[in-house]
């Protein structure tokens, strides 16, 4: 007898519920001030939250989604699936009468169907597809998180009928396909690129299901949405959506005071006393699924030895950090690689003692010469993992002189520094990973695999097989017990051979004026408007 999910029409009729929108909608544009700027709109090709939001949650669907401000799964592009009693094959029952946007430069002639999804994840997996070297860095998340070995195949059983077969078990294998790198494409607006030579814009002229048709983008300013009056849950109630980029936390919130943007993504904790205090505006706010860190490269001169990785790590005040920069109350102090919240979370390691002296033996020990300088690179702007990013850094900076490392901080836009880090050229990097879907797995594979050490999505470059082996199995594995034991062994040797500094598990915050309705603010850090307005 197979596992089966199968819906009853009350329930699809709930399940559409939460995401159906009011009947009468608002003419006013909802203008979003977010923190940086979109990588491109090809979500297949990035790992970025900012870049999802811009693409994954506003122009394309998945086969399943996130319930709103929740990790539970629910029908999206697919109505209902089946799982096979080995656990092996997946099968999945589109949706009938789904629309891909029309657009001036594209005009479908047919609905959404199986052979989007297939094109979707077979670019990514065969190496013969045409549109699989169409990409110049590969598809860094498909390839971290392992999807390459984990799929045996994805067949076209009729139109309205797609069939995964897998290589092994895979416990988060449905929460996986609700993630942003596993969107569904039009083949046949693809197909038309391909044949006239214009590739590249499926990275810059977008084309989904989603809630929002894609219009313009003008790069470190704007990006600019209309609502899809095709919408299959129905059309969203603001006609217009602009994300407003602003780097700094401070010029979103004055933008948001002066009503120049409705939302402001990702405000300053230590601003969230004034910002309540303001009639006019209201905070949403939840623990979100994160973790602040240092990713310490280990293939570079002297990052190489764990002695120099330790000597930084209690040489670093991490406590005085998290709370200059979190305030109390606002975030934890990090021991492991993924919040408490999660399953398998080691809570026997503790951080070790901060420490200048033994910091001062154990770089000598290793070798180093008074003096070396070493890298740092971070963000121009303030995020939800990393809110006053040149602040961190000098702290840093001031604790490393101490015991006579130089601090050269290298302050980037968030693109270029993302870029920079996954070609290897830093000897630190201060990043955030925002968890995609609830399960441990998301934190270690797609960051800390052997897999992403290639890629260079694993900023740390770091590949420890006894690491590796125990978070494969731990994805084999169905029973939660099991998991967690196998994920309690793998945060042992993280700890032992230390590639990050892990900073801080963060709240997160959003302000927005007091007329914004249809909001929901999710743990897993990703932003959709499809059923929010102004009134």
């Amino acid at each position: 007898m197979k596992s089966t999910f199968k819906l009853a029409t009350l329930r699809s009729a709930i399940a559409l519920a939460v995401f159906s929108v009011a009947v009468g909608v608002s003419a006013k544009p909802l203008v979003v001030c977010t923190e940086a700027s979109p990588e491109g709109f090809d979500t297949a090709l990035y790992t970025t939250a900012v870049t999802a939001d811009a693409s994954a949650e506003t122009i394309y669907n998945r086969l399943v989604d996130f319930k709103p401000g929740t990790t539970e799964i629910v029908p999206a592009l697919a109505e209902t699936w089946e799982i096979s009693d080995d656990g092996l094959t997946y099968t999945f029952h589109l949706r009938k009468g789904v629309k891909f946007h029309t657009t001036e430069y594209f005009k479908p002639t047919r609905d959404m169907n199986a052979d989007d999804v297939v094109w979707s994840f077979q670019r990514q997996l065969d190496p013969n597809h045409p549109w699989h070297k169409q990409s110049m860095v590969g598809y860094p998340y498909f390839e971290s998180m392992g999807f390459k070995e984990l799929l045996k195949s994805v067949e076209k059983v009729d139109d309205s009928t797609v069939k995964f077969t897998l290589t092994r078990r895979e416990a988060p294998f449905l929460a996986d396909v609700a993630m942003a790198f596993a969107s569904v494409y039009s083949a046949e607006y693809a197909d038309q690129l391909l044949k006239t030579n214009k590739t590249d814009n499926l990275n810059s002229q977008p084309i989904g299901t989603g809630p929002f048709v894609f219009q313009r983008y003008a790069k470190d300013a704007q990006v600019r949405f209309k609502a899809n009056p095709d919408y299959f849950r129905g059309k969203p109630p603001a006609d217009t959506l602009i994300f407003a980029i602003a780097t700094d936390n401070n010029v979103r919130l004055q933008k948001l005071k002066a009503n120049e943007c409705q939302i402001a993504l990702y405000p300053k904790p230590d601003d969230i006393p004034s910002i309540k205090k303001d009639t006019n505006l209201k905070v949403d706010e939840l623990n979100a699924m994160t973790t602040a860190y240092i990713a310490m490269n280990t293939t570079h001169k002297y990052m190489s030895d764990v002695r120099v990785r330790k000597a930084i790590e209690i040489a670093f005040d991490k406590e005085a950090y998290v709370n200059a920069l979190f305030g109390k109350g606002n975030a934890t102090v990090a021991v492991n690689p993924y919040p408490d919240t999660l399953l398998g979370y080691n809570k026997e390691l503790k951080n070790p003692a901060h420490d200048l002296d033994k910091a001062r033996a154990l770089l000598k020990e290793a070798g180093v010469p008074e003096g070396t300088v070493l890298t740092l690179f971070t963000r121009n702007g303030g995020g939800p993992t990393n809110p006053n990013p040149m602040l961190g850094a000098q702290m840093m900076q001031a604790d490393l002189a101490k015991v006579g490392i130089k601090l050269d901080i290298r302050v980037m836009e968030w693109g270029e520094m993302l870029k920079r880090a996954k070609n290897g050229e830093h000897d630190m990097v201060s990043a955030g990973w925002a968890g995609d879907n609830g399960d441990p797995d998301n934190f270690l594979t797609p960051n800390l695999s052997c897999e992403a050490a290639k890629n260079g999505e694993n900023y740390a470059r770091w590949c420890n097989q006894k690491f590796q082996t125990l978070i494969d199995q731990a994805r084999e594995k169905t029973d939660p017990a099991e998991r967690a034991s196998l994920y309690e062994q793998a945060q042992v040797i993280f700890n032992q051979d230390l590639p990050w500094i892990s900073m801080a598990h963060t709240k997160m915050f959003t302000a927005m004026r007091n007329n914004v309705e249809g909001y929901h603010i999710s743990p897993l850090t990703t932003n959709n408007f499809a059923t929010t307005q102004a009134k």
